[in-house]
């Protein structure tokens, strides 16, 4: 990808953890603009839409209504057009199983929620750095 500045997309049905995100976001300066989706259907759909700006990465919460984020994750990487997005559960699971089903459906990285707003900045300053370097041409 030669755009540095790919959009980021969290799928996040938690209210305060998405304004945490924001927060996060504006402090640490972070270029990457941050397209927020409630669920899994609605990530799937933003995907799907031919017009939307394809994000370079997604960082996906697991326990979501209407469609949880194990579920969304297998969709993406099963489809051939969306399959090459990485994808970051962040979730506060512990549960081992939905670690090795995440990893088992494709995703790219399993990272716990941090539990303070400094480690959540800190968390998310170094994955999109991450990311942007992984991504570049």
């Amino acid at each position: 990808m030669t755009d540095n500045t790919f959009p980021i997309m969290l799928v996040e049905d938690n209210i305060h953890d998405v304004v945490f995100m924001k927060r996060a976001w504006k402090l640490k300066n972070i270029q990457h603009p941050l397209v927020v989706a409630s669920h899994g259907e609605d990530c799937l759909e933003y995907l799907r839409k031919t017009d939307n700006a394809a994000p370079g990465l997604i960082l996906m919460d697991i326990r979501m209504p209407v469609m949880d984020g194990i579920q969304c994750l297998h969709e993406i990487k099963q489809d051939d057009t969306l399959a090459h997005i990485p994808v970051v559960m962040l979730t506060t699971s512990k549960n081992q199983e939905d670690r090795n089903r995440s990893f088992a459906e494709g995703c790219n990285t399993y990272i716990q929620k941090p539990q303070t707003f400094e480690d959540l900045t800190n968390t998310i300053e170094m994955i999109s750095a991450y990311w942007q370097l992984n991504l570049l041409p």
